[in-house]
């Protein structure tokens, strides 16, 4: 049961990181953002390209992730989402066009295959990721033996969601972001730069996401539709836990997660998905602002 419950967690742990970023992203800028997931599959391209041409392992590849993905997302809100604010529907299709262009740049290798110029580790194949030594195999805890590598996930995660309250908490930055996610205009009335804020939050988020990716090539295959299912996961957590709120973020990834690690275990990987799908309709329907949503007045 523990290394189920672990399982659980460790799967959790992943939503979670996408689930940060939409979390802020929506809060603060009210943007639907589809292309979410594509950050998740950048991030995983990054470790496998920094593996073939840079020797990397890993936790090189993190920092780089966090940087490419942040940097990519912060051109997305610059070129594309800044100009669309306010209007739902249309932030929706636009950033769904750009997921579809990303996977599809990786898949014609960046454009590069109509001068037939191939690039190591892109294209339409499949590629794995080697996870380091010190990281593979088990460790004893609580009687029974964990995996080691999802036990660094969680880990991870801990650390970076630390990061976050961090940064929303106790950062001049994180105040304003807060600010914004209330009220937009007041914000701007009292001198906010909204904009350079929506950015940041957006690059930010972007960031956590090909983080996420790192994590996930090290037990998933990597391919360039990959992250197009982890949009939808990010947004289930945001919609249970509640808009805006990061407690709720992390409270309703680690009761998804656990079910589903529950269930799968339990049935199959299929059933699994159905049950964490009926439990979002149970709390949308009874309880339509999430379970942590923020208080009004």
């Amino acid at each position: 049961m523990v290394d189920t419950l672990f399982i659980g967690l460790s799967i959790g742990s992943i939503l979670l990181l996408v689930a940060l970023g939409l979390t802020i992203t929506y809060g603060a800028m009210g943007v639907i953002n589809m292309a979410h997931g594509e950050m998740v599959m950048i991030g995983a391209y990054v470790t496998v390209l920094s593996g073939i041409y840079l020797g990397a392992n890993l936790l090189v590849a993190m920092p780089l992730a966090f940087l490419v993905a942040g940097a990519i997302g912060w051109g997305i809100e610059w070129l594309l989402v800044r100009r669309l604010y306010g209007r739902l529907i249309d932030t929706l299709l636009a950033t769904w066009g750009i997921a579809i262009l990303l996977q599809q740049a990786v898949r014609l290798e960046l454009g590069l295959s109509f001068f037939g110029i191939h690039i190591d580790g892109l294209g339409p194949g499949l590629q794995n990721v080697d996870v380091p030594a010190f990281l593979r195999g088990t460790i004893p805890m609580l009687g029974t033996e964990i995996n080691a590598y999802r036990s660094f996930i969680i880990l991870v995660t801990l650390l970076l969601t630390a990061m976050t309250w961090f940064i929303m908490y106790r950062t001049s930055i994180g105040m304003q972001v807060r600010a914004v996610m209330r009220n937009r205009n007041m914000a701007a009335a009292c001198g906010i730069d909204v904009k350079r804020v929506n950015a940041l939050t957006f690059a930010y988020g972007s960031a956590l996401a090909g983080v996420a990716g790192v994590m996930m090539a090290g037990f998933k295959t990597v391919f360039p539709d990959m992250g197009a299912s982890m949009v939808i996961d990010g947004f289930m957590v945001v919609v249970v836990g509640g808009v805006g709120s990061l407690f709720g973020a992390v409270a309703a990834s680690g009761i998804l997660g656990e079910i589903n690690g529950l269930v799968a275990a339990a049935t199959n990987d299929i059933l699994a998905r159905a049950v964490v799908f009926g439990t979002v309709i149970v709390v949308i329907v009874l309880m339509p602002k999430g379970l942590f949503s923020f208080k009004g007045r």
